[in-house]
């Protein structure tokens, strides 16, 4: 019997040893498709009245798709402009330098570093090639996770629950809730943030002179969508504007719209200002929240920002529950003890 046990253990684990290998490159894709349905599930609640359940998730999957790839498609041609440019202001800074009177060695050493700038440049590039499929991949599970999530999120909810043991069914309970309420300040946290940086950034490109109102409505637009796919963010958008500048020569406003939008658009507002929202509407200190999201970003990348402050806020409810079951045993330890049966002599 007890070989048996042992045999079907080993063959557990290994089999949730190969599904976690098999998981593990699309963990983060899965992740962030799964969040962003739990965000559009408001939503989706209210439009699958009028079309249906898949229709309604059908629908919001395909115009985030089209909207996603269209902005994504954008910004590559944009970057593919700024980089291309970025390298022949390099190239022709390093051919002027050439045409000085330099020394053989420093003449040697700058056609060495032109060489190996040229090298490894090539080298980025292949790489980047090459990981496109595994891109359009992750991409497509991120999107397969946004849709089933929308989808079948009434039955993902009633399987979570059914799983729960039923001799602890209302420490369970709470930690679901727990979880819910994090995750829900989370969600109104990103929300307003994205939307106040989305302004910020419109008048950033105005003030700076970035461009005309139209363009600077736009790039708010982008620095509001970007800030909900997962690698895009809103210090793209004023990178953007400082390169622009300093390949026109303008170092000051490079440097001006750099200090701004990052004290004020992206990334300083995400460690400071949404801890602030998530702290009040989940009634936590301002300082755990602070220390999950930069905790959880360090340990586990982008989706730790999310993860972090969710698992301190277990944490916290497992303490509780924990501080009231010592408090119960003490209480019984402590309780008066009946009258001794024990016969007198």
């Amino acid at each position: 019997m007890r070989a048996e046990t042992a045999v079907w253990a080993a063959v557990i684990a290994v089999i949730l040893y190969v599904s976690w290998r098999v998981i593990l490159p699309f963990l983060e894709p899965l992740f962030f498709g799964l969040i962003l349905a739990y965000a559009f599930y408001p939503i989706h609640r209210r439009l699958r009245k009028f079309v249906g359940n898949r229709e309604s998730a059908a629908f919001i999957s395909f115009t985030f798709l089209v909207l996603g790839g269209t902005l994504t498609f954008e910004l590559a041609m944009m970057s593919l402009k700024l980089a291309s440019s970025f390298a022949g202001s390099i190239r022709d800074v390093i051919n002027w330098i050439l045409t000085l009177p330099l020394p053989e060695d420093a003449r040697t050493f700058i056609l060495n570093i032109k060489a190996e700038a040229t090298t490894r440049i090539a080298e980025y590039v292949s790489s980047r090639a090459f990981s496109i499929p595994l891109y359009v991949i992750q991409l497509t599970v991120f999107f397969l996770a946004f849709y089933y999530g929308l989808a079948y999120s009434e039955q993902i909810a009633r399987t979570i629950r059914e799983l729960l043991p039923e001799e602890n069914r209302e420490l369970g309970e709470e930690i679901l809730t727990s979880v819910h309420k994090t995750l829900s300040a989370l969600v109104r946290a990103w929300l307003l943030l994205n939307v106040a940086k989305g302004i910020l950034m419109t008048l950033g490109y105005i003030v700076f002179g970035v461009s005309d109102v139209y363009t600077a409505v736009i790039a708010g637009f982008l620095t509001f969508a970007f800030s909900f796919v997962p690698l895009f963010e809103g210090w793209m958008i004023w990178l953007a504007a400082a390169i622009y500048f300093a390949l026109n020569g303008m170092y000051l406003h490079a440097i001006g719209i750099s200090v701004y939008g990052a004290f004020l658009v992206s990334p300083m507002p995400d460690y400071t200002i949404r801890p602030m929202l998530v702290a009040r509407d989940t009634e936590l200190d301002e300082t755990l929240v602070f220390i999950g999201m930069v905790g959880g970003t360090w340990a586990m990348g982008l989706k730790g920002i999310i993860i972090g402050p969710i698992v301190l806020n277990v944490l916290l409810v497992l303490i509780k529950e924990w501080k009231k079951l010592t408090e119960s045993s003490h209480q019984l330890s402590s309780s008066p003890q009946g009258p001794s049966s024990r016969p007198r002599g």
